[in-house]
């Protein structure tokens, strides 16, 4: 049996990588493959332990058919490696940091994928930005404003074709044991709410 392919998303400073890092042990146990990213920015950035590339690096990759999956957002270029067909093919889970704007092509290609939705109170989003200090005050309400209407638009199914029951809805206002216990109940028993 095909394994399946959890996209995990949300705005960025929602805590993907931190989730990530603090359920990597239970996913491992569990034979969860998770999926390093291939990025168009230096490998000292801060942020995810992805592969950094340059986007002619990542150009020629693009066309050498490496990435199963490739998008563009906020002027850097993701791609997913190839290899998670193989992984999903052998029958093992894969957990994806995926894009919200891309998920009606992924779920093209993948169309039973488990989507989960990281989402953060607001205020706390807006204070983890601050204290990220990446960007100006200006772009963080640009950004918590883009993050508002993508959610929406997710929770109720306009424009990315889904319903909201295709998406299990995560929390990670609070601590993040509580987010990593959410996580693993959905993928349990894939509920469309991990409350």
């Amino acid at each position: 049996m095909a394994g399946r392919l959890i996209y995990l998303i949300g705005p960025s400073g929602s805590g993907k990588d931190s989730l990530l890092d603090a359920a990597r042990p239970r996913l491992i146990e569990r034979g969860c493959r998770m999926v390093r990213r291939v990025i168009t920015r230096s490998a000292e950035a801060v942020g995810e332990a992805a592969q950094g590339v340059s986007p002619q690096q990542f150009a020629a990759m693009d066309a050498e058919g490496a990435f199963a999956l490739s998008w563009q957002a906020n002027g850097l270029s993701y791609g997913i490696p190839r290899e998670i067909d193989d992984w999903l093919a052998a029958g093992d889970d894969v957990l994806v940091n995926g894009s919200r704007a891309h998920l009606a092509r992924t779920r093209e290609r993948y169309p039973t994928l488990l989507v989960l939705l990281l989402t953060v109170d607001q205020a706390v989003l807006r204070q983890r930005l601050i204290a990220r200090g990446r960007e100006s005050l200006a772009d963080i309400e640009e950004r918590l404003a883009r993050n508002a209407r993508l959610t929406a638009e997710l929770i109720t199914g306009n424009g990315a074709g889904l319903f909201v029951m295709d998406i299990s809805l995560l929390d990670n206002s609070g601590p993040l044991e509580h987010t990593v216990e959410r996580l693993l109940c959905c993928l349990d028993h894939g509920h469309p709410v991990c409350a």
